[in-house]
């Protein structure tokens, strides 16, 4: 069956705009052109279509969907397994948070008593599988499971304050490096300022921290379209920046 991009938007759930900003990316191109002039989408791109949006349902930016999709070695029976283990996944997220604020409401009203890490149970689950699920396979490829194993488990072990610490510092970083950035000099005193920031916030996660592995993982932040896309929000150029400035950071 073909469909339009108007029944085919309303099938899918998303706007018509959405459709044709996947077209002039290349991402999702209607398979032909009817006699009406209307492009005709087929079987194919539905199926691609859902994939995209199972995708884009896990976070992944659309750059890295269309190098997922066009890569000769796709299969989809394999993929959709892999949105199967993800989605699963979420939803464990999800009960575990739904848990903690059941438990809150109890708590509150003095039916039960929580620990303060009680509280956060859920919340760090969540950070863990998260960049499990976008970033695990890269990370664990460069630095071995042994490693990402005991960065998990140092995670797992965070107080709350621990946490909220971490939480405060991921924005303080931010802002550091967007002031950094903004001056334009990657040796400055701001940029070793926000350098100095990210280590502290790699350590909350690291048993141990080394200079090497600090610039290997912002050199990761150049390599990974993913990465690159996260630093690059504070401004374009951004994940380069924080490169270079690690770099004369550890020198």
């Amino acid at each position: 069956m073909e469909y339009t991009v108007n029944k085919l938007a309303k099938m899918a759930g998303v706007s018509t705009r959405t459709l044709r900003y996947y077209d002039q990316l290349g991402l999702l191109s209607p398979a032909r052109a009817a006699e009406n002039d209307y492009r005709m989408y087929g079987a194919d791109d539905v199926d691609r279509l859902q994939h995209i949006l199972f995708y884009r349902e896990l976070g992944m930016p659309l750059e890295e969907i269309g190098r997922i999709l066009s890569d000769k070695d796709f299969d989809a029976a394999t993929a959709l397994t892999g949105h199967l283990a993800a989605l699963r996944t979420k939803r464990e997220q999800l009960d575990a948070l739904i848990t903690n604020v059941e438990k809150s409401i109890l708590a509150m009203k003095g039916e039960i008593t929580m620990t303060d890490k009680e509280k956060f149970e859920g919340f760090v689950e969540k950070l863990i599988d998260d960049n499990e699920s976008q970033y695990g396979e890269e990370v664990r490829e460069k630095y071995g499971d042994a490693a990402v194993d005991a960065s998990n488990a140092r995670l797992r072990g965070m107080t709350p304050q621990q946490y909220a610490e971490m939480e405060s510092l991921t924005q303080q970083v931010n802002d550091a490096l967007a002031a950094a950035f903004a001056q334009g000099d990657p040796t400055s005193e701001l940029a070793r300022k926000a350098c100095e920031l990210h280590k502290q916030w790699l350590c909350f996660s690291w048993p141990k921290y080394s200079k090497e592995a600090h610039v290997g993982v912002a050199q990761m932040y150049v390599d990974d379209p993913r990465f690159t896309a996260y630093y690059d929000k504070i401004a374009p150029g951004c994940a380069v920046f924080l490169r270079d400035a690690v770099l004369n950071f550890c020198s």
